[in-house]
């Protein structure tokens, strides 16, 4: 059952449709570890949360897979999200904010095993430049530039307090890096050529108190 060629990416995908493409892979992983060599669409949705058809809508927007009646071949499918989600390389990826938050990132394993490789982690307080995160050199934010422009990461992480977000952001931008996964929380503003993805935990937790406060209604 071979997958037909990828076909070049729409211009905007949405969000949601990104997040559940990733969803789909982790079960899939799941799927090779057991050995399984095929996945129907009703399993994908079952395992998601969403439906059959919005499975099969997701994938189309990349190519079409899979033959009806048959599933998907796993190990195709799965190669296939992997190279649409832009993991068939390394990424470099710096850390700004060696604080608690900062620390507890740059000690998530899943990081590596997703081909991202955190190469420095950055900090203004004095008492923490010159040590480590898990091994990972803290470096003194004035290095910052010269580092990008010597290391060439392509993401940076923004683990630092809301009132100096928006300034670590535009020095992010100033410095070439494209992509930013901001963890402060405010809404930050963005030269139109950056992508920036902002980790709400309090917008997070609402959505959870929303469902309990509206279950049964």
């Amino acid at each position: 059952m071979n997958s037909q060629a990828l076909s070049p990416p729409v211009k905007r995908i949405a969000d949601s449709t990104v997040r559940r493409l990733s969803i789909y892979l982790r079960f899939l992983e799941e799927f090779e570890g057991r050995g399984l060599s095929t996945v129907s669409s009703e399993e994908l949705a079952r395992r998601g949360g969403t439906t059959s058809a919005q499975v099969r809508k997701d994938l189309s927007f990349f190519g079409s897979f899979g033959k009806r009646g048959l599933g998907y071949s796993v190990p195709e499918l799965s190669t296939s999200l992997r190279e649409i989600l832009g993991l068939g390389r390394g990424w470099r990826v710096v850390i700004i904010g060696a604080g608690k938050i900062g620390a507890a990132l740059a000690q998530y394993r899943g990081f590596r095993q997703r081909g991202f490789q955190i190469v420095a982690a950055y900090d203004s307080n004095a008492e923490k430049i010159g040590g480590t995160l898990e091994g990972i050199e803290i470096r003194d934010m004035h290095r910052f530039e010269a580092d990008v422009e010597k290391d060439h990461p392509e993401i940076a992480v923004l683990a630092v307090p809301m009132e100096h977000a928006q300034a670590v952001l535009d020095r992010v931008a100033r410095a070439g890096i494209k992509a930013v996964l901001n963890f402060a929380p405010v809404q930050l503003h963005a030269p139109a050529d950056m992508t920036v993805k902002t980790v709400n935990m309090a917008m997070e937790l609402e959505g959870l108190t929303f469902a309990l406060t509206n279950q049964g209604v």
